[in-house]
């Protein structure tokens, strides 16, 4: 294999990358980032790197969550404080009634970048390129809205920082405390059966807290009781904006500054790509998302030069296959990896693969169909005597009616209530909770 550079992956093919008409003035906005602090520290990304290590044994558990696509429009402290809140709850789910401790992920502070099947968009006879997310152009369907523009990476860039102060502050700060396990339910979210179980698991919580706090443990001695760890990801899909934020480590290895974990995307995972050929030289966790599409050998030819040393915790394979597939798709991946001995982190998309159209022509998905390929994964990989390792999930804490089904019941006709993602359907608190209940029994076998 070729000797990798910070720039190496711009003598690649790179798909899914837009073309700045301006290439003087990309090129000012890539040294304007250059020169900004990263957004994450060398020491994080180590942390999270063992702790998904612990994970591809079976000792520890991933929850990977958040929007399909930030915003600049929707962007707002409520917003980050009801994503987390609901991070959180998931999270005290899984970790209690499912006995594992959670490694806690977010789609958050990155997640800009938005891959499309195609490159225009028609309406009305009108053509434009098409919306690739917020870092890139504009939603509104304009010339100029939808022309690509470097200088909504800075925006991103500093959205991006103001997020994570906020994050670590609501770690660091209080808001994670277990004290206020009863307290993460959105307001929503309260009146309803699911809700009831929670708070029923909450008060047992509560109750052992107490006894500890008899026994002489409490959160001024036990950190862990009153902080935690919020890690960010997004897909590394636009390749200027991560280059722009590498950092090089005491030992010379190179960081990714942008987030704590970055992902490759099932139309980016070319192996002869850009995508695969900068993220094979940065020291970060990786994630790939596989379909039924990829075949045996090119999932060992990927996952080889992606973690050539077989290091624990390194690469995550993130399956997104839909509930229709996973059955006759996933074995034959993980038979693969399994009989290379190959040290992998195994991970459930359940959302991209179960997309559909409803009745009115608004895309969903089926929360029955989102449980529906969990449990088939989970069964697979215990087949196989391999691990199934996390989730991967878009979810918000707003209320929001974009996913059917569940037990709040949302129909299609439900739909155009409240619908707002920038892109995909999302899961709303409610199926979230009633998801991790299920998820922590499947994990508690």
């Amino acid at each position: 294999m070729r000797i990798w550079t910070p720039d190496s992956w711009r003598d690649f093919p790179a798909a899914q990358q837009p073309l700045y008409p301006d290439a003087v003035a990309l090129r000012r906005v890539e040294a304007s980032l250059g020169g900004m602090p990263p957004l994450v520290s060398i020491g994080e990304i180590d942390a999270l790197r063992e702790q998904l290590g612990q994970a591809s044994r079976g000792a520890a558990f991933l929850l990977q969550g958040g929007d399909c696509a930030e915003s600049f429009s929707q962007f707002s402290a409520d917003g980050i404080r009801d994503l987390y809140k609901v991070l959180m709850q998931m999270a005290v789910v899984l970790a209690y009634a499912g006995s594992m401790p959670v490694i806690k992920v977010s789609r958050l502070a990155g997640q800009f970048a938005k891959p499309r099947s195609a490159d225009h968009e028609e309406r009305n006879g009108v053509r434009l390129p098409s919306y690739r997310g917020d870092i890139i152009n504009d939603i509104a369907f304009t010339s100029e809205g939808r022309r690509p523009d470097p200088q909504r990476m800075l925006q991103a860039y500093h959205q991006s920082t103001a997020t994570m102060n906020l994050v670590r502050a609501f770690s660091q700060g209080g808001l994670a405390d277990l004290q206020k396990v009863s307290e993460w339910n959105l307001d929503f979210a309260s009146d309803s059966a699911i809700n009831e179980r929670y708070q029923s698991m909450a008060q047992e919580i509560l109750r052992a807290l107490r006894f500890m706090q008899v026994c002489g443990v409490n959160s001024n001695n036990t950190p862990s009781l009153h902080e935690t760890h919020l890690y960010t990801s997004h897909e590394a899909l636009l390749l200027n904006y991560e280059q722009s934020l590498l950092q090089v480590a005491e030992d010379g290895r190179h960081y990714c500054g942008s987030a704590h974990m970055l992902w490759i995307g099932e139309r980016t995972r070319q192996l002869d790509g850009a995508h695969v050929e900068f993220l094979r030289g940065v020291a970060n966790p990786i994630g790939v998302k596989v379909s039924d599409k990829i075949g045996d050998e090119d999932l060992i030819k990927l996952v080889t030069a992606l973690n050539p040393n077989n290091e624990a915790g390194r690469l995550t394979l993130i399956s997104r296959m839909g509930a229709d597939k996973v059955e006759a798709g996933l074995p034959r991946l993980v038979e693969a990896i399994t009989r290379e001995g190959l040290q992998v982190v195994w991970s459930c998309d359940p959302m991209h693969g179960n997309t559909k159209s409803a009745s009115n022509g608004m895309k969903t998905r089926s929360f029955d169909a989102v449980s529906s390929e969990i449990m088939s994964f989970f069964r697979i990989l215990r087949q196989a005597a391999a691990i199934p390792g996390g989730v991967h999930l878009e979810m918000t804490g707003a209320h929001v009616t974009e996913c059917v089904g569940g037990a709040y019941q949302v129909t299609e006709e439900d739909l155009a209530q409240c619908y707002t993602t920038q892109c995909d359907p999302r899961l709303n608190a409610q199926q979230v909770l009633e998801l991790a209940f299920a998820l922590a029994a499947e994990i508690h076998r």
